[in-house]
Order: C-alpha cells, then structure tokens, then sequence
C-alpha cells in the first residue's frame, strides 16, 4: 500500500499559476510536475472558489469555526435552561 502524497500550500499555489498566469495547459502541468491532471484542476478550482484555498486538515474555515462555537454555546444554553426549570419546580414544591 503507497502513501499518499502531500504537497505544501506553495507547490499547490504554483501548479495552479502555472495554468492560470503562465498559460499552460492543465494536462501539460500535471505532467512535468508528475501529477494527476485531475487532481491539478480540482486545485484550480478550489483556488478559483475560495481566496482561503488549500487550508490544510484540520484547519476550519472562518464560517466553520462560528458554527461550532455557536453549537457549543446552544448546548451550554439548554443545559443552563434545564437547570433553571428542575430549580423553579424544586422551589415551587418546596412552597406549597
């Protein structure tokens, strides 16, 4: 079983000029650098969509980092909540 390759940030922003500012073709890319021609445009596209392209694992996007900050917030809520009702009939049958 091979491993797989990983290839910087750098390299991948590089393939992609070579095709977009160079003028070269996306299979003659791949080629004399010894990629896959798909995996080269698959790049080029991600470049094209996203000015924070080639992030890397593991590192979140800014909206994905809101939304797990957000969630942890709801849960912590919603536990707070819950406790606040249990105290609130504990007191009201503590009253009768």
């Amino acid at each position: 079983m091979s491993k797989r390759k990983k290839y910087s940030k750098e390299f991948k922003q590089d393939a992609v000029r070579l095709v977009t500012e160079q003028g070269y073709s996306i299979a003659e890319s791949a080629r004399n650098l010894g990629l896959n021609a798909n995996m080269l445009a698959r790049w080029k596209k991600e470049s094209e969509e996203s000015e924070d392209a080639f992030r890397g694992n593991g590192k979140l996007t800014p909206e994905q980092l809101e939304v797990r900050q957000l969630r942890s917030e709801v849960k912590q809520l919603r536990l707070e909540r819950e406790i606040l009702k249990k105290a609130t009939a504990f007191f009201i049958n503590e009253s009768k």
